[in-house]
């Protein structure tokens, strides 16, 4: 895959970030091998721009993710991220004290055996800590060579700009699809002004675009997606009729549903970066073919015409979880 900056930084990716695979749920030494095999690949096809996070299983991704490129580092661009929280009733909360900030990058270092994290973001802003402490603690950790770059997740506007008077950020990430276009609108201008790369997660809607999902039954038992409204059956329902619409469009193209949406999001700007997850090699695969079909502006709105805000059931998290976005 061709590089590309991020941002104005001097990281040079591919345009498509690998993340968390949402239904993953083998964590035995078998499981962990395919993972390897998984980022492996993922290197051999040019896609070196690795997320992870302390909060995805409970740091194991950061485990194994530092396993797998051991023998590869300069290959790979890695991202991890902190200051998201899951309680022990399941509840969310955020942490975004200076203090913590050094103890969950010294944590994160350990876990991916590395020297230098190359891109650290805030995970979600914390509303009880101003900013501006929160990136200042951050930019010690790129003072102390502990840290290349810093990015935060689902900020808003005004917060970014803050951010960024703290220290220069590189990278803002939020969710982003067909039918979570919203938070990309509201903030892409602030990005461009700024030279901030927009990494857009769960561009294929949390897998359901793929068009794999039918029933609230066919996600696991501990899936957290049961949680998420859109795939609720009384939504899921109505959501499958869009979804259905882009299969027959991807069809006529010659792509799959998940190659359409993928290729959408990467269609946006240079500055657009979509960040998918998978358990499967061939997935990562058929993404990294995605990235060769650049839509044009007509392809492009026909497909967002099929999307329109109020036709799209369901937020995107539960709405005691909405709080936390867009600080």
């Amino acid at each position: 895959m061709k590089k590309q900056n991020l941002g104005k930084s001097s990281l040079q990716i591919s345009p498509l970030c690998l993340g968390l695979s949402m239904g993953h749920n083998d964590f035995s030494e078998q499981g962990q091998q395919q993972f390897n095999q998984l980022i492996n690949r993922a290197l051999d096809l040019g896609l070196n721009f690795l997320d992870s996070s302390d909060a995805y299983w409970n740091g194991l991704h950061e485990t194994w993710l530092g396993a797998a490129i051991s023998n590869r580092r300069d290959e790979a661009v890695i991202t991890s991220k902190f200051g998201n929280l899951t309680l022990p009733d399941g509840k969310k909360a955020t942490d975004a004290r200076p203090e913590y900030v050094v103890s969950c990058c010294h944590d994160s270092l350990k876990r991916l055996n590395v020297d230098c994290i190359d891109l650290y973001y805030l995970h979600r802003v914390d509303p009880k800590v101003p900013i501006e402490d929160t990136v200042g603690a951050m930019s010690r950790m790129v003072e102390q060579g502990k840290v290349r770059f810093i990015g935060i997740c689902e900020a808003s506007p005004q917060t970014l700009e803050r951010a960024h008077r703290v220290h220069a950020i590189a990278a803002l990430q939020t969710e982003f699809s067909l039918w979570c276009r919203e938070p990309y609108q509201h903030i892409i201008d602030t990005c461009r002004r700024l030279d901030i790369a927009f990494v857009g997660y769960s561009p294929l809607g949390r897998g359901l675009l793929t068009g794999s999902i039918q029933k609230f039954e066919d996600l696991g038992a501990h899936d957290r997606r049961r949680i998420h409204p859109r795939f609720k059956q009384e939504n899921l329902d109505k959501n499958l009729n869009l979804v259905q619409q882009l299969a027959d469009v991807a069809q006529s193209m010659g792509l799959t549903s998940a190659q359409l949406a993928l290729a959408w999001a990467a269609s946006q700007g240079s500055d657009t970066i979509p960040l998918t997850g998978t358990q499967r090699i061939q997935n990562v695969e058929s993404s990294v073919q995605a990235m060769q079909k650049l839509l044009s502006k007509e392809q492009c709105a026909h497909l967002e015409a099929i999307f329109p805000t109020e036709a799209v059931a369901g937020t995107r998290y539960p709405q005691e979880m909405l709080s936390d976005l867009g600080i």
